[in-house]
């Protein structure tokens, strides 16, 4: 590659972007409503989706009402999750591990800024053997304010030592997009979930159908030519 490179550091998100994890996470909550005859509402899951424990916690409290009790919603809906995960493995994303290679050739340094706590997410790093291409993870629990604040790709960009608008950043959420668009990073979306809003497009990030997508475009992405923002 002979292209000058645009940006000197990756911020990646974890789940729903490199792992397949929000539909398991979906199915649990789901399983949970049902076991502790709270009404499921899909609209209040997706409000929830990159946030951290204490924005998930103020959401659902608010979400479901009096009556609600949080810490035994977390208990059973952490154990049906921990159920699952007892007899699957966590799938990466289709491409996750392309995109990852490419740019360690580069290359350049990749960090985690998740909104899961930092020690689950390191073991789930380390169980999927992608934890080898990242400097460190910022956790949801090391930061004040989760996404979509824009604390955390602060504070990752800071360990990183790196301008934040000289990192890019992959994110699936609508929440995530927001938090990195704050800290003045340019941001790549692919969603999981959950389709970008009107309101969320009018941002002018990228958006891909794939990690695949990202790889095939990677050029055009790092080296700072121009394309149309939404694909």
């Amino acid at each position: 590659m002979n292209n000058i490179m645009k940006y000197k550091a990756v911020i990646f998100d974890m789940d729903g972007l490199l792992l397949d994890t929000e539909r398991i996470f979906l199915d649990a909550f789901i399983n949970t409503c049902a076991e502790l005859d709270q009404k499921f509402d899909m609209s209040l899951f997706i409000s929830i989706i990159g946030t951290n424990s204490v924005k998930t916690k103020g959401i659902l409290t608010e979400g479901f009402g009096r009556g609600y009790n949080h810490d035994r919603f977390r208990e059973v809906w952490l154990r049906n999750v921990e159920e699952y995960l007892s007899t699957n493995f966590i799938p990466l994303k289709e491409g996750a591990v392309n995109l990852l290679e490419k740019i360690s050739s580069v290359p350049m340094p990749m960090a985690i800024a998740t909104s899961t706590g930092y020690h689950d997410a390191v073991k789930t790093l380390e169980s999927t053997h992608i934890i080898d291409y990242f400097k460190f993870v910022v956790g949801g629990d090391h930061v004040t304010n989760g996404k979509p604040d824009p604390e955390i790709y602060l504070k990752a960009a800071y360990k990183l030592d790196v301008a934040p608008k000289e990192c890019i950043v992959f994110e699936d959420s609508e929440n995530g997009v927001k938090s990195a668009h704050a800290a003045g990073m340019d941001v790549i979306q692919v969603p999981d979930l959950v389709a970008p809003s009107d309101e969320l497009k009018t941002l002018g990030h990228r958006i891909y159908d794939s990690l695949d997508m990202v790889t095939g475009d990677f050029e055009l992405i790092f080296t700072g030519s121009h394309g149309p923002a939404v694909k």
